[in-house]
């Protein structure tokens, strides 16, 4: 297993341009998603306190990313 986990946004649109698929969960706290505008296309929405309970409905089939602020 890799030791630095982290992707940059950069090296992640790189990738997603090239056709690689990933499972993109948006873990920002209720405040930080409420004041952005910025949303990701088709990141699942799980706030990060509530994560352990939602486990089970990620999607493990492909690499998963975690989108916070």
């Amino acid at each position: 297993m890799p030791h630095d986990l982290r992707i940059a946004i950069d090296e992640l649109k790189r990738r997603m341009d090239a056709g690689e698929q990933f499972t993109v969960i948006d873990v920002r706290n209720p405040h930080a998603y409420a004041e952005s505008n910025v949303m990701m296309p088709g990141a699942i929405r799980i706030p990060i306190d509530e994560l352990d309970k939602h486990l089970p409905q990620i999607p493990k089939s492909r690499p998963i990313v975690a989108y916070c602020t």
